[in-house]
């Protein structure tokens, strides 16, 4: 079972709206058992979208299409579809009363776009949007499903929860697809692959692995296909126990689980507190634990030690230890530590003091330098990292790397 998502909109192409459609359906298409090898993003223009609808066909079981059904003059999925079709647009009066329900409960005066949007193809099944006043729109062709769907993302959700996924379950039952994610951060993709050299040629053949790797973390997907939900149920679970076995010092959660969720677990599993001082970072470690709901019950502050007179004057660091070693470094940012548990009156703390770039830095300490330290009732931990250029980037892998030396703290205590 095959299947393709179109999205139309130039807003997409230049980068103007994120597609987060794609994503969505493609993650619903998978847990169905579909497999979605192609997305096509294509301009407002009939002949683009006409060439896309040509060329997907034949080539998948089910076309997934998003955009262009709005009321406005560059809207024009519709009209292009009758075309491919050899349709005609006719008004559909069950949907002309809902958009006017709708437009009377809001308040709003109907004009003749919002007539419009009650024209639909003639030959194509309407499927109601609860969401919105574009309808979604079924057809079928030569053995091959269409389906239109508004761009807006909570309207197109409704349709495809409403219409399109239980229709699709109930005519598409013969493949599975399962997948499992493992969460990895301490070695490189490449370092990765060659520790996992031997378990990927061992994998069983309805079996698959994935690296994707994004700042610093590799999730790893293991991907089983077939028929049978209860054996590759109980392949993945094989396979997820090897991948434990063979990089247990690597693996941190499952199911795409961030650092900040696994610490939270673990903080409130413990029953222990935790508190940050951050430089470098400047916030972004604070802002990561507490995004997770809860995180009141465990995290107690942060203190923002940009400038080296917050570090003295706040926390405590010794001038000499700045003066002598430089404020990145290991004998610093401990005293960092050390100064916001006391304040702050915390069970962990952790502190980052670095240069993220892209200014700052020295043949001994160049851009991308990090120390991080973790204090605790067990005794410190520190440690030395050094990333790239990109200053972003270099906030977000040292805010992870930190999160990841937190984890291992707690977990030996």
């Amino acid at each position: 079972m095959k299947a393709q998502i179109i999205t139309i909109g130039d807003e997409l192409l230049i980068g103007q709206t994120i597609d987060t459609n794609s994503a969505w359906i493609g993650a619903e298409m998978s847990r169905l058992g579909f497999d979605v090898w192609r997305k096509l993003s294509v301009h407002d223009k009939r002949e683009d979208i006409l060439e896309s609808l040509k060329e997907s066909s034949g080539k998948s079981d089910v076309i997934l299409i998003t955009g262009g059904l709005g009321p406005t003059s560059d809207d024009i999925t519709k009209q292009t579809l009758c075309e491919f079709f050899n349709t005609r647009l006719i008004v559909n009066y069950e949907v002309l009363s809902m958009i006017e329900e709708m437009m009377r409960r809001r308040n709003f005066t109907m004009n003749e776009n919002n007539r419009r949007q009650a024209e639909v193809p003639e030959s194509c099944r309407v499927l109601r949007n609860g969401a919105g006043t574009a309808p979604g729109m079924w057809f079928e062709k030569e053995g091959i499903i269409f389906i239109s769907m508004p761009g807006v993302p909570h309207e197109m959700k409704y349709i495809m929860t409403e219409h399109v996924l239980p229709e699709l379950r109930k005519r598409f039952t013969s493949q599975v697809i399962i997948h499992r994610n493992i969460m990895t951060y301490g070695a490189p993709e490449a370092r990765l692959a060659e520790l996992l050299k031997g378990f990927e040629v061992s994998l069983p053949e309805e079996t698959k692995l994935a690296y994707l790797p994004a700042a610093g973390i590799i999730k790893l997907r293991l991907t089983a296909t077939g028929s049978d939900r209860k054996f590759l149920n109980g392949l993945i679970n094989e396979q997820v126990s090897n991948l434990y076995k063979t990089i247990p010092d690597l693996i941190y959660a499952e199911n795409e689980e961030s650092f900040e969720i696994v610490i939270g677990k673990l903080l409130k599993e413990k029953g222990k507190t935790i508190s940050t001082c951050e430089s470098c970072t400047g916030g972004r470690i604070a802002e990561m634990i507490t995004s997770v709901p809860g995180s009141s019950k465990y995290f107690k502050g942060s203190v923002i030690a940009y400038d080296n007179s917050v570090k003295t004057e706040l926390l405590g660091v010794p001038q000499n230890l700045i003066d002598k070693y430089g404020a990145v470094s290991e004998q610093v940012v401990i005293k960092m530590a050390e100064g916001v548990r006391r304040l702050l009156k915390t069970d962990i703390a952790v502190a980052t003091s670095g240069i993220a770039g892209p200014d700052g830095g020295t043949d001994s300490k160049p851009v991308g330098t990090i120390w991080i330290s973790v204090i605790s009732e067990k005794g410190t931990t520190s440690e030395k990292l050094v990333f790239g250029s990109d200053r972003i980037t270099n906030i977000n892998r040292f805010s992870v790397a930190a999160l990841n030396l937190v984890r291992k703290q707690i977990l030996s205590e």
